[in-house]
C-alpha cells in the first residue's frame, strides 16, 4: 500500500518525508488557502516545493468545470514537475478530460468520487487513480469501507489498471481497514500515519528494558 499525505504543509511532508514511507501528496484548493497560497503563480511555485521535497506523485486539482478548461489548466500543472498528477473532479466534463490526458500520456487522480459507477466511468476513462472519499459517506452515516470493496471488486473483475486511492481518511484505523480490503493508496493527514506506531504495549516493553538496562548499569 502507497501512503500519501494530504496536505500543503510542507513542515507536515517534510516529517512524513523523514519517516521514510511516503509515497506522495494530494492537495486541493482548500489545503492551499489553508497555508496562506492563493493566486495562480504563487500556487505554482507551491506545487514545485512540494515535488522538490518528496519523490513520488503530488496530485494538483484543477479548477475549471468545462472540458477546455480543465485541459488548460491540466496542461499547465502537468507542465510543472514530472511528479505533478493533475486531479480532476468527478463530472461529466471531468470524464471527457481523463480520457483526454490519458490519451495524451498524463497521469490524473478523478476525485469527490461517491459511487461505484462513478469509479468505473473514471477507470473506463483511463484515470490513472481514482478517489473514493470515505470519511464524508462515514459523515453522512453510510459506509465509506463498502464503497472501497466494492470498487476492488469492479476493478478486479475486469482488470482496470486504475489505482484506489482510499481519500478523507480520518483516522488510523481507516488506514487499516483500507489495507484489509485492498485500496492500493491512502491519503490522509499526518496523524493517520503516525498513529500506526503507538501501541501501549510497545511503550511498557520499551520502559521495562531501558529500566533494565538502568538497574544493569547502575
Amino acid at each position: 500500500m502507497k501512503f500519501f499525505i494530504d496536505t500543503a504543509n510542507l513542515e507536515q511532508i517534510q516529517e512524513a518525508q523523514d519517516l521514510g514511507v511516503l509515497d506522495g501528496v494530494t492537495t486541493n484548493p482548500s489545503l492551499m488557502a489553508k497555508e496562506g497560497i492563493t493566486g495562480e503563480k504563487n500556487i505554482r511555485d507551491h506545487y514545485l516545493k512540494i515535488c522538490e521535497l518528496v519523490d513520488g506523485d503530488v496530485s494538483a486539482e484543477v479548477i475549471a468545470t468545462d472540458f477546455e478548461g480543465i485541459v488548460k489548466e491540466g496542461e499547465a500543472l502537468a507542465d510543472i514537475h514530472p511528479q505533478i498528477i493533475v486531479k480532476v473532479p468527478m463530472i461529466k466534463e471531468g470524464v471527457k478530460a481523463l480520457k483526454y490526458f490519458s490519451n495524451h500520456g498524463i497521469k490524473t487522480n478523478c476525485t469527490l468520487v461517491f459511487s461505484p459507477g462513478q469509479a468505473l466511468l473514471a477507470a473506463k476513462a483511463g484515470a490513472t487513480y481514482v478517489s473514493p472519499f470515505i470519511g464524508r459517506i462515514d459523515d453522512i452515516s453510510s459506509n465509506g469501507l463498502e464503497l472501497i470493496e466494492k470498487i476492488r471488486l469492479i476493478y478486479d473483475n475486469y482488470g482496470f489498471e486504475t489505482e484506489i486511492l482510499a481519500a478523507s481518511i480520518r483516522h488510523t484505523m481507516h488506514v487499516i481497514e483500507c489495507a484489509e480490503i485492498g485500496a492500493n493508496v491512502i491519503t490522509g493527514p499526518l496523524s493517520s500515519i503516525t498513529g500506526l506506531l503507538k501501541h501501549p504495549l510497545t511503550d511498557i516493553g520499551l520502559e521495562k528494558f531501558l529500566a533494565d538496562y538502568r538497574k544493569g548499569n547502575s
